[in-house]
């Protein structure tokens, strides 16, 4: 009933292709044969590469065929001048190899560096906009702190105006509660102070849905017996219950009357 996911695929549990068995007649160099260094996966599938290899190995039987054999004497000097400008072909083909090889591994090169140029300013872009992050809530807080020592020492300016004589003065809390412009009326906000910020802290997260009757409910059934069905002791007399009050019992009655 379970499936698993493998980390190969289909394609790579295959073996090489299958090549049959094959003969060579006699005297015959068949011109398949020139290809059994080519394998799946190096060369084949063959690619322009490969067949620009095959044309240019076709080209060299095709010159060799055209050379004077070794037995004549009198053509081996035009045997060696075709050798000497077929090796120069060679070497300014293996020439071009080179260079084709070497600009490729530029390219990847220059790729590889411009990838990690890349990187390395996206890196700088971050720190910098950490820093910059940093120092703007650095900035704010600081100019937080300013507006509010402001705010304070013109609180301080304002009271100490209003006594210029430096005289003692008692609070007249008849003349605060009289006049309704007083600081009694009006929110403490007025001089920089909120008893109301952050007051979601002081809310009670409850785990039912207390603005539900069911969630109610689910509450009440949580709760031990002890807490919904509340059990009422009688209070005990002070003093036994007799016939006969004594005196001190009956002086603590006339005194909490008295002190009522």
């Amino acid at each position: 009933t379970l499936g698993t996911q493998t980390d190969y695929r289909d394609g790579e549990t295959q073996t090489d292709p299958y090549s049959p068995e094959y003969v060579v007649l006699g005297g015959s160099i068949p011109e398949l044969l020139t290809l059994a260094t080519l394998t799946w996966g190096r060369g084949l599938p063959a690619g322009l590469d490969e067949v620009e290899m095959i044309e240019r190995a076709r080209e060299k039987r095709a010159w060799e065929a055209t050379l004077p054999p070794y037995n004549d004497v009198s053509q081996l000097m035009k045997r060696r001048k075709m050798m000497d400008a077929m090796e120069r072909e060679e070497w300014a083909f293996r020439e071009q190899e080179i260079e084709k090889l070497q600009a490729f591994r530029l390219k990847v090169l220059k790729k590889l560096l411009q990838k990690r140029q890349n990187n390395q300013n996206e890196l700088d872009t971050k720190y910098l906009d950490a820093h910059w992050q940093n120092y703007q809530k650095a900035k704010e807080e600081k100019f937080k702190k300013i507006h509010y020592d402001c705010a304070q020492r013109l609180r301080k300016l304002i009271a100490k105006s209003k006594n210029v004589m430096g005289k003692l003065e008692r609070r007249d809390i008849i003349k605060d509660y009289t006049d309704f412009s007083s600081q009694t009326y009006v929110p403490l906000s007025r001089i920089g102070f909120f008893p109301d910020n952050h007051s979601e802290r002081f809310v009670v997260k409850s785990f039912y849905h207390l603005n539900t009757f069911a969630g109610l409910h689910e509450l009440e059934a949580s709760l031990p017996d002890s807490i919904t069905q509340i059990k009422i002791k009688p209070p005990e007399a002070k003093y036994p219950i007799t016939g006969y009050i004594r005196k001190s019992a009956r002086l603590e009655v006339a005194l909490a009357q008295v002190h009522q």
